[in-house]
């Protein structure tokens, strides 16, 4: 049952034991040694997990994410099952990581921005207008983006989505790799007939599992969801303020300010701040497709609106 699922991988309670704790720790270590792909779900688990944010020895800020995380880790590589807790007990992230949740979780994303430094793609300038089939084609061919790619989207894959594992795998992948990297791929585009490129394109933005849900939700309901979330939320504040700095300015959240401002009075900022803030929304829901269609007529100027905020081309084309 879904309660059974979810009380397997709450994360903020205790059932450890020393001798599986050994264990788990040992599968570490043999799991970043593999050469198999293990290594690189790990480090979405660590990244997802926030091992160690200062003072909270293992507790993630993104619980969702970090409870599918985990799921996907031991669906992936069945060893790992021991490691995590098979009773209808409460267990915490250190039933999986032990003592060793007291390291620097900086480390992991060093490591691999270390790795991105050895990757040809680093040295290219970001360019406009590049085709996301070539730009698919060149990251294959790189050894170093191929391998992060290749987790990316085995966590995202279709056959088994998870769609918070996906947007925890997205934020990973997105948020490690050097700026003009993430631009060159997040702002690559089609034209309207290529459907190799299109393809090539649902694949690098993570389309099919994490942000194209049937039927879409409403860009009103996106907005309140993710002021919900903790980490969605200090995420829009950012895009917010380095994107849209007019909408701050007058309104911040105050919904019925906001519905006094007509989108095509609304400049965007378009500078190198703002595309990080909303390279740094993907892989959350904001990045979701949504719609305003079917709405009560009082609500379709706002939702169009944040829909305007969320998916304009205009602030990066």
């Amino acid at each position: 049952s879904l309660y059974s699922i979810f009380t397997v991988l709450l994360i903020y309670f205790t059932c450890i034991s020393t001798v599986q704790t050994t264990d788990c720790l040992h599968l570490r270590e043999q799991c970043i040694n593999a050469g198999n792909g293990c290594e690189s779900v790990w480090n979405v688990v660590e990244d997802t997990c926030n091992i160690s944010v200062l003072g909270n020895r293992c507790k993630a800020e993104d619980t969702v994410g970090c409870n599918r995380i985990i799921q996907v880790l031991a669906d992936e590589y069945p060893e790992f099952k021991n490691c995590v807790c098979t009773t209808d007990d409460i267990c915490s992230i250190k039933t999986l990581l032990g003592k060793w949740c007291g390291i620097n979780k900086d480390n992991i994303s060093t490591e691999t921005k270390l790795q991105w430094g050895l990757s040809a793609l680093s040295k290219q300038a970001y360019t406009t207008n590049r085709s996301c089939l070539d730009v698919n084609r060149e990251c294959v061919e790189d050894e170093v983006c191929n391998k992060q790619l290749s987790l990316y989207l085995k966590v995202c894959s279709v056959n088994k989505c998870n769609v918070e594992g996906c947007q925890a795998a997205i934020r990973f992948f997105y948020g490690n790799m050097p700026f003009e990297v993430a631009q060159m791929m997040i702002f690559c585009d089609c034209i309207q007939h290529d459907e190799s490129c299109h393809r090539a394109k649902e694949l690098l933005h993570g389309k099919s599992c994490a942000v194209t849900v049937v039927p879409p939700p409403s860009c009103l309901n996106v907005i309140h969801m993710c002021e919900e979330n903790e980490l969605c939320r200090k995420k829009y504040t950012t895009f917010q303020s380095k994107c849209w700095r007019h909408v701050t300015k007058k309104c911040y959240s105050d919904e019925a300010c906001l519905e006094t401002l007509i989108k095509d009075d609304m400049p965007c900022s378009a500078n190198a701040d703002c595309k990080a803030a909303y390279i740094s929304n993907w892989g959350t829901m904001l990045h979701m497709e949504c719609t305003c269609q079917n709405l009560p007529p009082m609500e379709q100027p706002l939702c169009e609106l944040f829909h305007h905020m969320l998916h304009s081309k205009s602030c990066f084309s």
